[in-house]
């Protein structure tokens, strides 16, 4: 069986409190949006039956040992609780860039917990795959639901959200630089905004720029000035909202639909245009 993964985009992601865990709460609405991964799942052959998951990938690379890919680290998890989950054949194609605040990563698993319960019939409810999921991660468990959603805690705990950017285009684009998450976390200041980031989502998508923050931007755009160059040139290009999504590097701008788009980024950054 075959799935697509898609990633996400953060309208506005808000660090309220250091907590004792070592994590995070956190404020921030998750969007999915259409740009895809391709994961396929089968039996192994019975020559490969003696290894659980065979793991192969081709698109972009990944770096690191496959061995810990969260997609192998899924199925790992239900074979724990479901010891007759037979050995598989996973493959990724990697379209989604790695490491750059879409979620790709979290995708890629979710939807191997999510694959594996309907191809081999485990039953497991939409609850209970969220619980599966967060063990992987505190982005997985929104693409479980994988729809607008209000998320808080860690990013686990999810409110569905109405949101319509019907009329806009979406812009995507990766300048390829990879952001250490401890260096994204190091500038952060942690504190309960003024105004709730549910009121503000709720006004219309003009008045987004002055209110809808990121609060990683200011930490990473001055260590990355070109990231920061990025959401500027989203903006000089006609955007109505730019942000940078989660801890980066990607940045997205909303431009109104049929509006002609002209950017001036190096050719070597990865730029996707597609319907919000």
């Amino acid at each position: 069986m075959i799935v697509y993964p898609n990633c996400k985009i953060n309208l506005g992601l808000q660090i309220l409190r250091k907590r004792t865990d070592g994590y995070h709460d956190l404020e921030t609405v998750f969007y999915p949006i259409r740009f895809n991964d391709i994961l396929e799942i089968i039996p192994a052959r019975d020559k490969d039956a003696s290894a659980p998951v065979i793991f192969s990938q081709s698109g972009i690379p990944i770096p690191g040992d496959s061995s810990q890919n969260l997609c192998v680290k899924a199925y790992e998890l239900l074979k724990t609780d479901f010891p007759e989950l037979p050995p598989v054949r996973l493959h990724l194609h990697k379209i989604i860039p790695a490491g750059a605040g879409l979620g790709g990563g979290s995708a890629d698993a979710a939807f191997t917990l999510r694959l594996l319960n309907e191809q081999f019939k485990l039953k497991l409810t939409e609850v209970q795959l969220i619980s599966y999921a967060l063990r992987l991660g505190s982005d997985c468990p929104f693409f479980i639901k994988n729809s607008p959603c209000f998320a808080s805690g860690r990013g686990e705990q999810l409110e569905p959200l109405s949101i319509d950017l019907s009329g806009y285009t979406l812009v995507i684009v990766n300048p390829g630089i990879h952001v250490p998450t401890a260096a994204a976390f190091a500038g952060i200041r942690p504190a309960i905004p003024e105004k709730p980031l549910k009121d503000i989502i709720r006004q219309p998508i003009d008045n987004w720029a002055d209110e809808l923050k990121n609060d990683f931007e200011k930490t990473i755009f001055s260590r990355f000035p070109e990231i920061a160059a990025v959401k500027e040139e989203l903006y000089s290009a006609g955007a109505t909202y730019a942000s940078m999504s989660g801890t980066g590097s990607t940045v997205f701008g909303l431009f109104p639909e049929g509006k002609p788009l002209i950017l001036n980024l190096p050719p070597a950054y990865f730029i996707k245009v597609l319907p919000a």
